[in-house]
């Protein structure tokens, strides 16, 4: 196959892109605002340049066939790439400074994150920064097409890496939180054995901290507790755990934070969650200046805090 460099156009990625996303020739030549038979055209136009078929006529609509997806994937980048170049270069003309979209996991919303955005933001006030919290599951994905600049958090195992450069600031653990007044605080020795029988609030079962904790279980010669709840949200799961005597699994510096909220951690070591806690960047891509500064302060803040 040649090099489509120089013969693939960006009306033809968003177009790709388009077709891939609505799954549907009609809704894709709506989203482009063009006619289907233009899109038609359009489409065999791409297909004969590259010299194989992208897509798939179904009853389930037009599929895209591996080269479509492939294809697609790329073009989503690229266009990602182009709209926030485009908003970079429009905070340079306007003197804003730039923007940075940064993904977090609970373990990195304690205080990392927050003291270097305030950092950041003192020395460059006109930086505009966007977070968004979730687990690795969903914002890899987001990381990858360029939706987010970096991730911060606990690392991702192997089988989320492709494509990805890790870069390691500190680590953590998780500890095992209920609320103040609850029955099991006092008791002169606990284990995982005993804690099967109560309730839980749990990350969801696809996230990595999740199947550490099951692992915990297991060594300990049982299955893994039945999940209650399954909630990745600080805000709930403290609700929870205040108004019952569920039993939670957080990062210890999150459970550390919450004391002032009545939240106490029991004595159990789960060395199964030990975890790294770093950032997570684009192999092939290159970080734009505001999102590079973040970078930058978040090193200085875990180097002083490691000592």
């Amino acid at each position: 196959m040649q090099s489509l460099e120089g013969r693939l156009t960006i009306r033809h990625l968003r177009l790709v892109d388009a077709i891939a996303q609505e799954g549907n020739l009609v809704r894709a030549a709506q989203r482009l605002n063009m006619t289907q038979s233009a899109v038609t055209k359009a489409l065999q136009e791409v297909e004969v340049l590259i010299g194989v078929a992208l897509f798939k006529r179904t009853n389930r609509g037009t599929v895209p066939t591996s080269y479509g997806e492939n294809l697609a994937s790329h073009a989503r980048i690229v266009i990602s790439q182009l709209r926030h170049a485009g908003r970079d270069l429009a905070d340079l003309r306007d003197g804003l400074g730039g923007r940075v979209a940064i993904g977090t996991l609970l373990s990195a919303t304690v205080s990392l994150l927050p003291l270097a955005i305030t950092k950041v933001l003192e020395a460059r006030p006109n930086i505009k920064v966007k977070i968004v919290e979730g687990t690795n599951d969903t914002l890899m994905p987001l990381l990858r097409i360029g939706e987010l600049d970096f991730v911060i958090g606990r690392l991702p195992e192997y089988r989320e890496r492709t494509g990805i450069l890790q870069e390691i600031l500190t680590d953590d653990n998780a500890q095992v939180v209920v609320r103040e007044g609850h029955p099991l605080i006092g008791r002169a020795s606990l284990s995982l054995r005993e804690l099967v029988q109560w309730s839980w609030i749990m990350p969801r079962e696809e996230t990595t901290l999740r199947r550490q904790l099951d692992e915990a279980f297991r060594r300990e010669g049982v299955e893994p507790p039945r999940c209650s709840v399954e909630s990745v949200s600080i805000l709930a799961n403290r609700a929870l755990l205040l108004a019952t005597d569920y039993l939670a699994v957080w990062p210890a510096e999150l459970a550390v934070a919450e004391e002032r909220y009545g939240i106490v951690s029991l004595p159990i070591a789960l060395p199964t969650t030990h975890r790294p806690i770093g950032i997570s960047t684009r192999a092939q891509a290159g970080l734009s200046p505001a999102a590079e500064a973040l970078v930058q302060t978040l090193r200085a803040v875990a180097k002083s805090r490691c000592g």
